[in-house]
């Protein structure tokens, strides 16, 4: 049987540009991007994603641009196919892998010969039954170029192919809302000796993030400051989903204590989450949690009304 090599790009992953690319086997590359400026309210990756709130039985409609940067005309093949979130990872699946988006959506025309050096515009449309049920979905669309071997045993065929995701959510009214929240920040140090942050994200809206974050440290040892430091997480959170979120700092920063702040965004929605925190020689800290003093005074306050009481019951005993 054949062999099959397959080179894949995601518009907008984090290797690749939103006018996302794919090599082809002559030189040059593939690629496609979204045109138009469609309004999806404060959820910015519809400029580079079909993101989306659509009512059972209605439709959308979006326009690509596929360019063909190779020395020769390109057979392309459009289609959309499923895609699922995992472990904060967008991925599209192998070959047409059809779910519920896949089969609502259809590209035409469904094969564009694109010239060496050229562009041209497919309509991507997306139709929802109407009794199709509530939530979001996930595809891509894909622009797709293969390649055969030479006959025989053992010939290569190279695939290459790039796509735009699909963020469709479906019900009626309007867009669930989209929501987050940080969790408690602690303070780490690797096995190397670099210092670290770890932050827990939980998606608590309806809809899915593709997350962005810093932190910065300030009132450190001797006045200090330093940031802001980019965090590393995945690409994309699923609602209901959890990632942890690790922000690396630089050998030499003074181990605290310092006030850390992070700020993780989706779009133009934006959550803040802060600490006091101190780095260990190993190992992780935990967040400043010294107890403040009013504590302590509710908990003198009802140690002397349970005396009270107590004191209060025995009188009434002895008469």
């Amino acid at each position: 049987m054949a062999a099959l090599v397959l080179a894949v790009a995601l518009a907008g992953a984090v290797t690749v540009s939103p006018a996302a690319a794919a090599p082809a086997k002559s030189g040059g590359s593939l690629g496609i991007r979204l045109l138009g400026d469609p309004a999806a309210g404060d959820d910015s990756r519809a400029l580079l994603y079909i993101t989306d709130h659509i009512a059972p039985g209605a439709r959308i409609d979006r326009k690509v641009e596929v360019s063909n940067s190779t020395g020769s005309t390109a057979h392309v093949s459009m289609y959309s196919s499923a895609a699922t979130i995992v472990d904060g990872s967008f991925i599209g699946s192998e070959g047409r892998t059809p779910n519920d988006l896949s089969t609502w959506t259809t590209v035409t025309p469904g094969t564009i010969d694109v010239p060496a050096g050229g562009k041209r515009i497919a309509e991507v449309s997306v139709v929802v039954p109407a009794d199709a049920a509530p939530g979001e979905q996930y595809g891509v669309v894909w622009a797709e170029v293969s390649t055969a071997g030479a006959p025989g045993a053992g010939s290569v065929t190279q695939v290459s192919r790039v796509g735009i995701r699909q963020y469709v959510s479906v019900g009626p009214g309007g867009a669930p809302a989209a929501d987050f929240s940080i969790s408690s920040l602690t303070a780490h140090r690797s096995p190397e000796g670099l210092p670290f942050v770890r932050a827990g994200v939980l998606n608590t809206g309806g809809r899915a993030l593709d997350l962005n974050g810093t932190l910065s440290l300030t009132a450190g040892p001797s006045g200090l400051n330093a940031g802001p430091f980019a965090a590393k997480l995945g690409n994309t959170l699923a609602p209901g989903d959890t990632q942890d979120v690790l922000i690396e700092l630089g050998k030499d920063l003074p181990a605290g204590p310092w006030n850390a702040e992070v700020t993780m965004s989706s779009g133009l929605l934006e959550r803040v989450s802060s600490a006091s925190l101190t780095f260990p020689g190993q190992g992780a800290a935990l967040p400043d949690t010294s107890t403040p003093w009013w504590l302590y005074a509710l908990g003198l306050l009802g140690l002397l009304l349970i005396a009270g009481l107590s004191a209060l019951l025995l009188r009434r005993r002895r008469t």
